[in-house]
């Protein structure tokens, strides 16, 4: 896959350096690392430490299987994955090898490495080749970008899809097109690339397999209301900028209910978000309920979809009793998605 910032230098080809596959380690079975799933096919456990470390030195909320799933269409999780840039051979007419171009893990360019790889492991150098460097310059890279898409609520995409954007075409793409570069910018590589690492994010979540095995139960609406303030409007009353979810108009004391199975990671007072609960889903995302007058359920408890979970309130930053909603690719502020193309694909009619 394209290196970061390597797009506009002509075509190029990922070319594994090495014999094996890449994605050695862990076996044929699920082994869950914090919040990722290793094994064959997933994570390599040799790998799975340090993406969780890297995503945890970030204080902008970057999700472990972000970056895990960020590496596994960059390079296979293959530490000597090359690409190359290719060009005309004008004798010949035929597209022939003319320069290496992206290298390693992390699939960095030469000049982005000059400015943002670190020397991770602290041998005294900082090594492209070597995963313990170039992992957390990647994680580095992507929180400071996570931080720039946040101060943009009026570009298009979540702040995650928008610093995936920039690590593939460079910032400026992204500044460029207010967003997302669309299908129409090279080829479609870019757009392409955000759209497979995030599809990619559940594969590589791990199950919930703490306390109680997660029940079953259907998908459906917290609260039947009508929709009022959308995802990404703008306003001055929120500090991104911008809504980072949906609402749903709704008077005090109104019964709301998990839209899904899961496990409550957080349930009671949340700053501006007043009283709230997280529920993390078995698919590795969560959703978060916001401004309750009351929480029925405490951090532990696994929920069928259905399950009243608090009342409706206008606890916290508001400006009138509603019910905030939240899918999120972490459990913090930060990792908001769009939640009604999450909440269309799990069945729900909203």
């Amino acid at each position: 896959m394209v290196s970061p910032l390597a797009l506009g230098f002509g075509v190029i080809m990922l070319v594994a350096m090495s014999d094996d596959d890449g994605g050695g380690g862990g076996g044929d079975f699920e082994l869950s690392a914090g919040s990722l799933r290793v094994g064959k096919g997933y994570v390599p456990a040799q790998y799975a430490g340090l993406i969780e470390k890297a995503a945890a030195d970030c204080d902008a909320g970057l999700p472990a299987a972000v970056l895990a799933a960020q590496i596994k269409q960059e390079s296979g999780f293959d530490p000597n994955a090359q690409s190359w840039e290719y060009k005309k051979d004008p004798k010949t007419g035929k597209m022939v090898k003319w320069r290496p171009l992206a290298k390693g893990i992390a699939q960095f360019i030469d000049g982005t490495w000059a400015s943002s790889g670190i020397d991770g492991n602290g041998d005294g150098k900082k090594d492209v080749w070597d995963p313990e460097d170039a992992i957390p310059s990647q994680g580095l890279m992507m929180c400071k970008l996570l931080k720039t898409a946040k101060k943009h609520p009026e570009y298009n995409g979540s702040p995650i899809e928008l610093a995936l954007a920039g690590y593939n075409a460079g910032w400026g793409r992204v500044e460029q097109y207010k967003g997302v570069p669309p299908r129409s910018f090279a080829e479609g590589q870019t757009y392409d690339y955000v759209k497979i690492i995030m599809a990619n994010v559940a594969n590589l979540t791990a199950p919930d397999t703490s306390g109680d095995p997660e029940v079953s139960g259907g998908w459906g609406l917290p609260v039947k209301a009508p929709l009022g303030t959308p995802y990404h409007q703008q306003g001055g009353m929120w500090s991104s900028g911008y809504h980072t979810g949906i609402d749903f108009e709704v008077s005090v004391g109104t019964t709301i209910h998990a839209i899904g199975p899961g496990k409550v990671v957080a349930a009671g007072p949340g700053g501006a978000y007043g009283n709230q609960v997280v529920i993390r889903h078995s698919d590795g995302m969560y959703s978060q309920y916001a401004h309750m007058s009351k929480v029925k359920v405490s951090v532990g408890d696994t929920v069928r979809g259905g399950t009243v979970i608090g009342l409706s309130g206008a606890t916290g930053n508001v400006s009138g009793p509603h019910l905030h909603m939240e899918v999120r690719t972490g459990p913090d502020y930060g990792t908001d998605i769009n939640p009604l193309p999450y909440m269309r694909k799990k069945g729900i009619d909203i």
